[in-house]
């Protein structure tokens, strides 16, 4: 039986019939209604101090579940996307690179902000992803910090570092931020919003009560475009803009190419900053096959934005995957002014697109969370650009397929930064597909090679099975090996594997 007033339950009763919009829309009140009730009850279950901030959360919570209740399917019309302008994307390759004298004062004028809510589960690990060793034994959160502490020193600046947190990692990261003490850096962190997850069935909270240590999977962080709001509830917005800072530059931390790029602050802060305030960037890189779901850009109703791929009508899906209609991918490296994002959410202009993400929980309760991207507020800015970036600019490591290229001679590492090797002929990564049931473990990948083979030729690498690799092999062309269910394929130590397929059962026993 739902919590609700009796009053609500008896007038239920009197509706209109229920194929009438009057109905749906009398659904919606009372979905709404019952929720923030519910919601109400949820803030009583914990302590008086505690409660002034968590109802300021919840009633942006509200906001979002009222917006999902209005909407009705895909809230994109199709036929009213428009031809990108001409100069609505602008290419690297022609943008200026700063004096060296003019860069200092360039990047007193910058906050690097990393999105650091997720875990390393799906990757096998415990605690933040961020904390998983990815080359040296260096963590994501140790070579952002090189990277920084590297542009301070060598240009005398101070570029703050700022990690957004769920309430799945701050913990840990508090403790880990520690050991950064003695480096040039200044480390803020903040907490992202904490939601709670609604049933499918009857569209109220999952959680019992406010005591979210004690049922984590009733819920969860609402995506990164909760980051505009907390960011500046945390104070940090504030301090920035009253220090002279004008722009952040915010990215997934387990993009390893995301790293401080001079030429495009040059383009917003230094000598080639525009007449009209470029108030937004999103970096977008040229889409191939594998990147046909990322998100792309548009131009609609004569404003730059963000389209991804949950709110395409079905039957215009393949239009969108299509590498000659949409030609860019959003990276999620985005550059933002400071001044304008707290112009739009002090005007309460800032209109995120909600991402339905639907789950199913341990004890079989399906549920939905409602999520926003950060990227889809390119609407609310003005002068907003995309700048075509290389590819190297976007290294997402989100499988451990990706920890064996930037684990690999594919790249060196210089200030912690992964720079590809000049010994690579052409500049596209290799294609690697790894076997779900024996490398999708970090762990398990690592056991499963005696170290990591040299891939500077390799174009495509499919391993499914039992396969495991001996020290010094080399892989080049396109290299599949597959073990059958049941049989084990060891590749010898110094095996050059060149344009070949290896099936069937394969062991090296020591005699």
């Amino acid at each position: 039986m739902l919590d609700v007033p009796h009053e609500a339950k008896v007038r239920g009763h009197q509706r209109a019939p229920s194929d009438s919009k009057e109905f749906h829309e009398v659904t919606k009140r009372d979905a709404l209604r019952l929720l923030e009730h519910d919601v109400d009850r949820l803030l009583e279950t914990t302590e008086q101090a505690r409660q002034p901030a968590l109802k300021a959360e919840m009633d942006r919570f509200a906001d979002l579940f009222g917006r999902f209740i209005q909407e009705e399917g895909p809230a994109l019309d199709w036929n009213k996307i428009q031809k990108l302008p001409e100069n609505a994307v602008m290419n690297y390759s022609n943008l200026k690179s700063p004096k060296n004298e003019q860069i200092r004062n360039m990047l007193d004028k910058l906050v690097v902000i990393k999105l650091n809510g997720g875990l390393g589960t799906s990757m096998g690990c415990h605690g933040p992803k961020s904390v998983i060793p990815v080359r040296s034994d260096l963590t994501f959160l140790d070579l952002t910090v090189q990277q920084i502490e590297h542009l301070n020193k060598t240009y005398d600046a101070n570029v703050p570092l700022v990690l957004m947190n769920s309430f799945n990692t701050d913990e840990d990261t508090e403790k880990i931020v520690r050991k950064y003490k003695g480096f040039r850096v200044q480390i803020h962190t903040f907490n992202q919003s904490c939601f709670p997850r609604i049933s499918r069935e009857h569209y109220l909270p999952v959680a019992k009560d406010f005591e979210i240590e004690k049922d984590m999977e009733a819920w969860y962080p609402p995506g990164h475009g909760d980051f505009y709001d907390t960011f500046r509830n945390s104070g940090l917005l504030k301090k920035f803009i009253q220090e002279g800072r004008e722009y952040c530059f915010l990215s997934n931390i387990d993009n390893l190419g995301a790293t401080v790029d001079l030429n495009i602050l040059n383009k917003l802060v230094g000598e080639e900053r525009a007449t009209t305030p470029v108030e937004f960037v999103m970096e977008v890189t040229d889409k191939t096959r594998a990147d046909v779901k990322g998100g792309t850009l548009i131009q609609m109703e004569n404003k730059l934005r963000l389209l991804e791929i949950a709110q395409v009508p079905p039957e215009h899906v393949d239009d969108f995957k299509s590498v000659k209609t949409f030609k860019f991918f959003n990276t999620n490296n985005i550059w933002a002014n400071l001044a304008a994002i707290d112009r739009v959410l002090r005007e309460r202009t800032l209109n995120m697109e909600i991402i339905v993400n639907n789950k199913t929980l341990e004890n079989g309760t399906r549920v939905i969370q409602l999520e926003t991207a950060v990227g889809a507020a390119m609407k609310c800015f003005d002068g907003a650009i995309g700048i075509n970036v290389p590819r190297s600019r976007f290294l997402p490591v989100k499988k451990s397929s990706d920890l064996l290229l930037v684990m690999s001679n594919l790249y060196t590492l210089k200030n912690g930064s992964l720079v590809m090797s000049p010994q690579r002929m052409f500049p596209t990564t290799p294609l690697v597909k790894l076997g779900e049931n024996h490398f999708s473990k970090v762990k398990e990948f690592l056991g499963r090679f005696a170290n990591i083979p040299d891939i500077i030729e390799l174009d495509h690498l499919t391993v499914s099975g039992d396969v495991t690799f001996g020290r010094g092999v080399s892989l080049r062309g396109t290299v599949i090996i597959i073990a059958n269910h049941g049989d084990r394929i060891d590749i010898p130590a110094g095996a050059i594997l060149e344009n070949k397929i290896v099936s069937g059962n394969m062991r090296i026993l020591d005699h």
